[in-house]
């Protein structure tokens, strides 16, 4: 039988599977052990991303900006950091070896193509996809039949799960939130505003100004900045956040202080490396019920865009980060 808490993760059709392959039973168990919540995962795969993009270089944000053979080169830097996040040993035959498993690592871009070696067959396959347009990924096992796979043409014999088949994925995660690309995402508008500037700390004060409420990794500050020091870029101490206060504009990075006053104001929560701003005004009398932050002695609301700008509160001393 299965444990009660694994039996509840899984639909009916999984738990077929899951009693049939008692090995596959023990790598879902173990992947979901070690990311009940999948968000180490999603990390991964969107550092990935932002590793090829190499924005700060590049000045890059779009997947199809990437030439073919850095495409081609995805799948082995995400099973290059799985394994470092998740310190998997390395496999016999296969890419890792899990709870006592060989399981190979296939990533694609394209959900369903997966390209599955010869050697693959019988074993067992991490299957991974994410993509950035849609701001999804996925994660699965899946135990390797023939049967279960298209003709190929290519010249090293790889294959692609039938469509038919891919119901026999059991997934770990599936069809969950990916971090979003925020440059990728914003109106091509303001992403020619803020590439219009002609420093890096005009591009970033920009950034901030329209990308409010949404929260904003480091690869895009990275990618915005193209500078080395380009967290100093987002700080007080005539960065960012000194040039926005007074446009009532907060900046709010991943520690707890921050992290407290975003929740408070009901804004989107910045989580580790990230940065929510968001433009504040003094609350009235009139606004009890409205969600608020006490700073400076006084009450902040978000603005509203009748709110004329005011001069923001200092956020509280920060000592530490958010884990």
């Amino acid at each position: 039988m299965l444990p009660l808490d694994l039996a509840a993760a899984v639909n009916i059709q999984s738990q077929v599977l899951l009693q049939e392959d008692p090995e596959l039973a023990a790598v879902y168990s173990r992947l979901r052990q070690l990311d009940p919540t999948g968000q180490r995962f999603a990390a991964v795969l969107r550092d990935t991303i932002d590793q090829l993009l190499n924005g700060e270089a590049t000045g890059r944000y779009d997947w199809k900006s990437l030439y073919k053979t850095e495409k081609t080169h995805a799948g082995t830097v995400v099973e290059i950091n799985l394994q470092r996040e998740f310190k998997f040993s390395d496999g016999i035959d296969m890419d890792y070896e899990i709870a006592g498993a060989d399981v190979d690592c296939k990533y694609s871009q394209l959900f369903g193509g997966w390209m599955i070696p010869p050697e693959a067959m019988g074993h067992l396959c991490l299957l991974v996809w994410a993509d950035d347009y849609k701001s999804e990924w996925s994660a699965g096992l899946l135990r390797i039949k023939p049967e279960w796979l298209n003709k190929g043409n290519n010249r090293d014999a790889k294959l692609t799960v039938k469509a038919e088949h891919r119901k026999k994925i059991l997934w770990l995660w599936h069809g969950c939130a990916l971090p979003e690309n925020v440059l990728l995402h914003m109106s091509e508008s303001d992403r020619e505003a803020i590439f219009a500037r002609p420093s890096g700390q005009a591009r970033l004060n920009e950034l901030f100004r329209r990308a409010q409420q949404r929260r904003i990794g480091r690869s895009v500050v990275r990618t915005v900045a193209q500078q080395k020091d380009y967290m100093k870029r987002v700080r007080g101490n005539g960065g960012s956040r000194t040039a926005l206060r007074e446009e009532g504009i907060l900046i709010m990075g991943d520690y707890d202080s921050h992290r407290q006053v975003a929740a408070q104001l009901g804004v989107p929560v910045p989580a580790e490396g990230e940065f929510v701003s968001v433009r504040v005004a003094e609350a009235c009398s009139g606004q009890p019920s409205s969600p608020g932050v006490v700073l400076g002695g006084r009450r902040w609301v978000v603005a509203s865009a009748t709110d004329a700008p005011q001069t923001a509160p200092p956020l509280p001393t920060h000592t530490k980060q958010a884990r």
